[in-house]
């Protein structure tokens, strides 16, 4: 078992090796990227990666200031839902209702890979393997729409 301060730097570590990995990677467009602080452009849309001790997620958080507001977005993005999934080349789940990590309602659409514990260094590579195809994707998708995303704010 690790201590708090611990788990963090085994963290950290991770997310400088991952963005070591990544950081050769131009975008779709051929610009240097943050991939880990992915900068999407438009204010209500993330693209965010997450690994903990029990699964690592990429996902797309859409937010907004009212539920009306946010229906709206989200309904927006989901008109985009198959271009999304022919780019990603898989499906991925949509929750109109969930949280981010400051308990604000959000639109997530992600995906997921089970029992790999990013405290693990040996489950690093799965992580990687499993991360990086899709922000790879999600870039491309992104290259593509971006702009009609940025027409709705």
């Amino acid at each position: 078992m690790y201590s708090i301060k611990e788990a963090s730097a085994i963290r950290q570590q991770f997310w400088t090796k991952f963005g070591q990995y990544m950081s050769p990677l131009l975008s779709a467009t051929g610009q240097k990227v943050n991939w880990i602080n992915y900068k999407t452009g438009v204010k209500w849309i993330r693209f965010k990666m997450d690994a903990t001790g029990t699964e690592a997620i990429i996902s797309i958080e859409v937010s907004a200031n009212t539920s009306e507001l946010l229906q709206h977005y989200f309904t927006h993005m989901k008109s985009f839902r198959a271009a999304l999934e022919e780019e990603l080349g898989e499906s991925w789940h949509w929750n109109e209702q969930a949280f981010n990590d400051a308990g604000k309602s959000v639109g997530k659409i992600f995906t997921s890979l089970p029992a790999v514990n990013v405290l693990k260094e040996s489950d690093w590579p799965q992580i990687i393997s499993f991360l990086k195809p899709r922000i790879l994707s999600l870039d491309r998708f992104w290259s593509v729409h971006k702009d009609i995303f940025e027409m709705m704010v």
